[in-house]
Parts: C-alpha cells; structure tokens; sequence
C-alpha cells in the first residue's frame, strides 16, 4: 500500500492509522506480524531518521520501507543558544517555507514551544510573526516533527512540556493540531502527559470548543494581554470577531484551570486600572495569570514595561487574590522572540511565493 494523496506521509498520521496502514501494507507482502512490533515505534517512539537506520530489519524491507514510506525531515537552517540555555531552531520545510521552535530548559524541564503555522493572519501589533503575514498552515509532521528533529538529533533533548506558543494560531489549524495533539500524547507517540501539553490561543472559539471536546485534559492558555475590550482590540484585532466575552465563555468548558498570558507594554495595558479589570477577569475565571515582559525583539516600536512597574502590576493581582507569575524575558541575547529568527533571516533570502491561502 503505498501513501495516498489524502496524507503527505505516515508521519502525517495519528498512531492508531498509521499501525493500521502499515499492518495492511506488511500483511499484503505476507510479513510476519512481529515486523509491526518493530516498525511503529520507529516513527515516534524510537524514532529514525530513514528506515534504513532501523537496522533490527532485513536491509531489502528497509530499503523497500524507504521507497514506499518515506520519512521526511524538517531541515535545520540556524540554531542560536542564549546564555541562558535557551536555544532556538529555525527549521525548512519541503516547499522551502520556514518556522521556529524554542527549547527552554529549566532545571529538570525542557519545554518545547512550537509552530502550526508558517506566519500568522492576526496580526497582533507586538508579535513579530504577525508582521510576517499568514503564509500556510502546517501538517501534522511539520508541527510534531520538530519535537522528533531534536530527538534525532540528540535523545537527551526530548521535551518534558510542549507549548503551542510558537508561530501562528493554532486553533485555526485544527485539523492538523488535533491529530499532532494526538501523536504528542499518545502512548505508541511521544507519549507526554496531557498536562504537560498547553494550547494557547487568541481566542478562537470554535477552536475552543473542538478543544474541550477532547477527553485528554490539555491545559489552555488564552492570549489575554488587556483585560478591557477597548484596550485589548488595538492590540489584537481578532477581538472583534471573537470579542473577549464570547472567548471567556468558551473557556468554561475546560476542566483544568487556565492560563492568561498577559504581555506588558509600557503604556498600553499596565496601568492600575488594566491591574484591576484583570483581577476582576482572574477571579471570575480562577485563572492563573502569566505577565510577560514584551520581549524587545518582537516588537521594536513598543516599549517593554520597566520592571519596578512589573512587579508592582504583579503586586497588585497577588493583593486582589490572584496567582500571578513574571516570567522571565529568555533568549534577550538571540533572537528568541517569536518570529523574529525567521523575519531577520527572509531579509537576507529571496522572497519565496505565498504557500497558502489567508484565514
């Protein structure tokens, strides 16, 4: 059975399907069912490079496996390491488009955040993938096959924690998300923990509710940045379509506690009042809330925050009962914001052709 056009490759497949394909494939040559034993956990699991690394198999299954169940590869074009451990990948796909991920570690942890889109149609004015434009969406190997580059690269780097915080939206991608979401969780996948993997979003609410229709209790992180409508909608335009109303009342559906992620620009959303409407939103969502300082890289024409500011925005949400963490600004000395590798890298590239339609 060869690979058919309704999928680019087996890698393409959630774990279920794909042992199901490759049984009837190894069935129809009259192979023994413990070859399926040996195969599947080389796409994900045990992951090879080519079949023809699989060497526990005969070399004419391999070389027949390599003809007629490729492997693709992402193509490492730059990696940059921060001083700080951070270490951020640029990668190429087969039609020469590119996209990020970032590998962050922190003590035993090691998150991974990731892209489902190369570019992004919302552009939110502090996000340097969103000055980029939407280019196409990702499959489902291009999204999970950054996690396996790097474990082909080297096992030891193989993610504890997967954020879907890289390039694009992932919700308007969701077919590809939901099967990657299934190929990262899956026991015969990647194998990680449903809490270990968080989704976040501007607030895509039919995105939202396919989410939450999933039995796995995968963590959601909503891309909040003003708790104000009339404040959050200069900053991110998807608002009036999904005004953020709408998108706090998909997010009761979700069994876990969320997320807000909440980027501090000087003069834009930090100010008491913003503190207050975000206490207000919090408590009325149990959410925890992320304050992140604006990373320089991703938006040169607004001001970070300065930190005293921070921790008294941060000060104030603890007074008012809310969980609040800073995070860290990681990778200040590469250029680790999202988007910002792969725009100062098409400066110095011939303009490729749009790879797909905008959302």
């Amino acid at each position: 059975m060869a690979i058919t056009a309704e999928s680019t490759s087996i890698l393409d497949l959630a774990p279920a399907e794909a042992r199901v394909r490759l049984s009837d494939w190894a069935a129809g040559l009259g192979l023994p069912e413990y070859r399926i034993r040996q195969l599947h956990p080389r796409l994900w699991d045990r992951p090879v490079a080519r079949w023809s690394d699989a060497t526990e198999l005969p070399a004419e299954l391999r070389a027949r496996l390599d003809r007629e169940w490729p492997l693709p590869r992402l193509e490492l074009v730059t990696e940059q390491q921060s001083s700080d451990g951070t270490r951020k990948f640029l990668w190429r796909l087969g039609d020469g488009e590119t996209i990020e991920s970032v590998l962050i570690p922190s003590g035993a942890r090691r998150t991974l955040c990731i892209s489902s889109q190369a570019g992004c149609a919302l552009g939110c004015v502090f996000c340097a993938t969103g000055r980029m434009g939407f280019r196409r969406n990702l499959t489902p190997f291009e999204i999970v096959g950054q996690i396996r580059e790097l474990v082909l690269r080297n096992p030891a780097d193989r993610p504890s924690n997967v954020v879907f915080m890289g390039m694009g939206e992932p919700l308007l991608n969701w077919p590809a998300v939901e099967v990657a979401l299934t190929i990262l969780n899956a026991a015969d996948g990647l194998g990680i923990g449903a809490r270990h993997i968080t989704v976040s979003t501007v607030g895509i609410v039919p995105g939202m509710q396919a989410l939450a229709g999933r039995p796995e209790q995968f963590r959601l992180a909503i891309s909040l940045h003003a708790a104000i409508p009339d404040r959050r909608r200069p900053l991110m335009p998807i608002d009036k379509r999904y005004p953020l109303a709408a998108v706090l009342e998909a997010a009761k559906a979700f069994r876990k506690r969320i997320t807000f992620e909440y980027v501090l620009i000087a003069g834009r959303n930090d100010s008491n009042t913003d503190a207050d409407a975000l206490i207000a939103l919090a408590r009325r969502m149990g959410a925890l809330v992320n304050l992140l300082p604006l990373h320089p890289g991703g938006a040169p024409h607004l001001a970070p925050t300065p930190a005293p500011r921070i921790r008294a925005f941060a000060d104030r949400l603890r007074s008012g009962g809310i969980e609040a963490v800073v995070r860290k600004s990681r990778g200040l000395d590469i250029s680790a914001a999202c988007g910002q590798l792969r725009v100062e890298h098409a400066q110095h590239a011939p303009p490729a052709p749009p790879g797909g339609e905008e959302l």
